[in-house]
């Protein structure tokens, strides 16, 4: 039984009623994400279920611009394929999208760097253009950093006795940064290991782009200390190429921004806590040393 009381029962119903030419595929799951749980349909789908508030609009975003941007991308990506209004079986809308397989980068790390390192600067490369004006915003992705310092000393104070020393004077150097200059690109803006699934070792496919907005690209850059071994970090920037010195510095906080959260959800998953995810810690403990090693 998945989260909201949905089962294999209900979701199969969902399909007979508004699919019917997929209801006959095998249903696996479900797993569970941040805002949606995912059931896999046959071999090459997925059924995505909203299970939070925000889950219906994010749902709806990723409807209106991931099939535009998908075919540009040299990953695999979830594109919905159909989306479903609410009915009485279910009262938020739905979506069926593609499948990608593998592994989440928090449950298998990546250790093939140098192949890793290459796919996430491709990825990145292509996905980073100027996004059109009616591109979505959000208040907590691609800004200022300065405009974040509030949620980074909450961040901090929350987790201080579970970080080492150096986090703040990372932090203050990147606000220091020159901001970006240039035109809002497309960024993902969540991607951490388990936004990221990972086969034989390395990167093969990224997912819930439920955070996809416009904005400063240093955002998405927090990928290398988030997911690649520390000797494949320079090699992601060199085949990135446009990650200059402030860029850079302005990663670095941007990672330990969302270190923080990662650790406190590791936290809260080992206390047992609504929301909690155990794996989600140590991936973040192990970015901000990433991070401190390079500063």
């Amino acid at each position: 039984m998945g989260d909201d009381g949905i089962d294999e029962v209900t979701v199969r119903a969902l399909l007979e009623e508004h699919h019917p030419d997929l209801a006959g595929l095998e249903i696996h799951g479900p797993v569970r994400g941040w805002d949606h749980q995912l059931w896999r349909l046959g071999g090459e789908l997925a059924v995505r279920i909203p299970c939070t508030p925000q889950a219906s609009d994010l749902l709806r975003k990723e409807y209106r611009w991931l099939p535009l941007l998908a075919p540009g991308l040299p990953l695999p990506v979830p594109t919905p394929l159909r989306i479903t209004e609410p009915s009485a079986l279910f009262p938020r809308p739905w979506n069926i999208a593609a499948w990608v397989p593998g592994e989440p980068a928090d449950r298998a790390p990546v250790s093939e760097g140098r192949r890793s390192a290459h796919a996430l600067a491709g990825f990145l490369a292509a996905l980073h253009q100027a996004a059109p004006r009616d591109a979505p915003g959000n208040p907590e992705r691609g800004v200022a950093l300065d405009s974040l310092t509030p949620s980074f000393d909450r961040a901090l104070r929350g987790v201080a006795s579970l970080v080492p020393d150096g986090v703040q004077e990372v932090w203050n150097d990147a606000v220091a940064a020159p901001a970006w200059a240039g035109p809002p690109v497309w960024l993902h803006g969540d991607l951490h290991p388990a936004n990221v699934v990972v086969s034989q070792g390395a990167l093969h496919g990224v997912v819930d782009f439920g955070d996809l907005c416009a904005g400063d690209p240093a955002t998405d850059l927090v990928a290398a200390w988030m997911l690649l071994p520390a000797p494949a970090i320079p090699l992601f920037l060199d085949a990135y190429g446009r990650a200059d010195e402030p860029m850079i510095r302005r990663a670095r906080g941007w990672t330990v921004l969302r270190a923080l959260g990662l650790i406190a959800i590791g936290r809260a998953g080992e206390e047992g806590l609504p929301g909690g995810k155990p794996t989600w810690g140590p991936a973040g403990r192990l970015a901000l040393d990433r991070v401190l090693a390079s500063h």
